[in-house]
């Protein structure tokens, strides 16, 4: 009889000699031609795929129109190109069906076990130390996330490595798509990608040498990655006392629950009181991802209830989103009455997330261990089969927990809400802030969000290799829609009070939305 306790570990180390080779392999062949009929087989197992698990494919474009677009692309193609300059032709056409989360990526290089490590924690270049915004066409750092003290909010990125910004960003600004006719996500989504888009044209880069302008003076210098040193300054190994232990403990502990990100240097949920008398909470959420949600939202909100906090300031902005359940358990803090988040996920067939993408772009031998699981795979895909009906408008809808009927926690906050949003705020975002929106729940101060206010098609979203070129395309399987359909449908969460932050703003160190909620606060409290 096998002892499972012993194979594993066989077929690890089996797997971490046959991954070094698999890599090596994968990225000798990445800038090879792909012949006409390849790409043409590709385009049409691109449509296939969404034709097959989209369940929102023709929301914003015809079918007539996408067929037009496709067939269009592949009669373009004449000679043999590379999967980089296929993925510029692709991009286009399947961001041309305008919902956000369904997207063409690039070919890159595989990483290696060590290399995945270092990107994870320091980027894959030194621009990812900085936080970007875009004002004029032109490129500014927002954030410096790095040891370097001397480059300042404001900044203006003139070239790196020689490549202008802008050009680089206009290269790329056609191979994504918002939801729907938005345009406020446009800007940010760009100006975030930055980084991205460098390492897609250069590869990983220890040091890059920009060209920076802060207000009228130039300057050129070298931006390095950071270093990983674990000795002193005299080349010594560090002495760790019992308080360093405790407060490593402390600050690990706060990291988990928190969620920290080690690149930006930031929490993914954060509560602070911006008065002395705690009268006003800012509950700052970068996603709904990292941290302990449950119990950093149990712990916040029990401690405003603790100080009598009267007014919540829930900070939005640039929230790309996450879990449907993180939001849920959130809204359960701020409903007024019981709630259903969204309505029921509708998808193509009772077997469409079977394609979840268990196997999807794996190495054979991660696909071994994978097989051991698969048990439990085959489980999970016979509950989302029976979870999977068709209603009476002849539609498949999934049954999932957010859409159930949820009663408010019994430490929901009842005060006043202000919410903060802006073209950044997208995915789960949206479908939190619309519940919010509707239910008069808050007041929403800043810009249109980027997400839709309709809903979107997330949820689940396998990345699909195509089978020559190895670009990828990512698919949504879940339509997620809210309560309170919107009648400007195609468009984002308008604010109540409508503010743009200027460059006047970053150079000042100004938050104009937050002064602004926090001055009609000190205004209605003194009536």
């Amino acid at each position: 009889m096998f002892d499972i306790k012993k194979i594993i570990p066989c077929i690890l180390m089996i797997g971490l000699v046959q991954g070094c080779v698999s890599v090596d392999k994968y990225n000798k062949q990445i800038n090879n031609l792909r012949s006409v009929n390849e790409l043409t087989s590709d385009v049409e197992y691109a449509q296939h795929k969404l034709e097959s698990l989209h369940p929102d494919l023709y929301h914003y474009i015809t079918k007539k129109d996408l067929e037009y677009k496709f067939d269009s692309l592949k009669s373009s193609f004449i000679n043999p190109m590379t999967s980089y300059d296929f993925y510029f032709r692709l991009s286009p056409v399947i961001a041309s069906i305008k919902q956000g989360h369904t997207q063409t990526l690039p070919l890159t290089k595989k990483l290696k076990h060590k290399e995945k490590i270092l990107v994870k924690k320091y980027g894959t270049s030194p621009l990812s130390q900085y936080d970007y915004e875009l004002f004029n066409d032109r490129l500014y750092i927002i954030k410096n996330n790095s040891s370097d003290s001397t480059i300042k909010t404001g900044t203006e990125v003139l070239s790196v490595n020689g490549i202008n910004p802008i050009e680089l960003i206009t290269k790329y600004k056609n191979t994504f798509t918002s939801d729907g006719s938005n345009t406020t996500f446009f800007s940010r989504k760009l100006a975030k990608g930055f980084p991205r888009y460098f390492y897609y044209e250069t590869g990983i880069q220890d040091s890059v040498i920009c060209q920076l302008k802060y207000k009228e003076i130039y300057r050129t210098i070298t931006l390095k990655r950071p270093v990983i040193s674990t000795k002193t300054g005299s080349g010594k190994l560090k002495e760790i006392t019992g308080t360093d232990l405790k407060l490593q403990k402390k600050e690990s502990q706060k990291r988990r629950l928190h969620g920290y990100d080690p690149l930006k240097k930031v929490y993914s949920k954060m509560l602070t009181f911006p008065v002395q008398d705690s009268s006003v909470a800012v509950m700052k959420i970068n996603d709904f991802m990292k941290g302990n949600y449950r119990k950093f939202y149990k712990q916040s909100f029990r401690l405003m209830d603790s100080l009598h906090t009267k007014t919540l300031i829930l900070d939005l902005r640039d929230n790309g989103g996450g879990l449907i359940r993180d939001i849920n358990i959130l809204y359960s803090y701020l409903a007024d009455s019981s709630y259903h988040l969204i309505e029921k996920p509708v998808v193509t067939s009772k077997t469409s997330l079977w394609h979840f993408g268990y196997y999807n772009n794996n190495p054979f031998w991660v696909q071994v261990i994978q097989t051991i699981f698969l048990p439990v795979v085959l489980e999970i895909d016979a509950i989302t089969y029976l979870k999977t009906r068709k209603d009476s408008d002849n539609k498949y809808r999934f049954a999932i927990r957010e859409s159930r009927l949820t009663h408010p926690s019994n430490h929901r906050f009842k005060g006043k809400v202000y919410v903060l949003i802006n073209g950044g705020s997208y995915s789960a975002t949206c479908l939190l802030s619309s519940n919010m929106k509707g239910s008069k729940r808050a007041t929403f101060v800043g810009q249109e969000t980027g997400g839709a206010d309709n809903g979107c098609v997330a949820g689940i979203m396998p990345v699909r290799s195509l089978p020559a070129s190895k670009v990828q395309v990512r698919i949504g399987l879940l339509e997620c829609k809210t309560p309170y359909p919107s009648l400007m449908d195609g468009r984002g969460i308008f604010p109540d009070v409508e503010i743009t932050p200027t460059l006047n703003d970053r150079l000042s160190g100004n938050d104009p939305e937050l002064q602004w909620v926090l001055k009609d606060i000190d205004q209605k409290n003194s009536k």
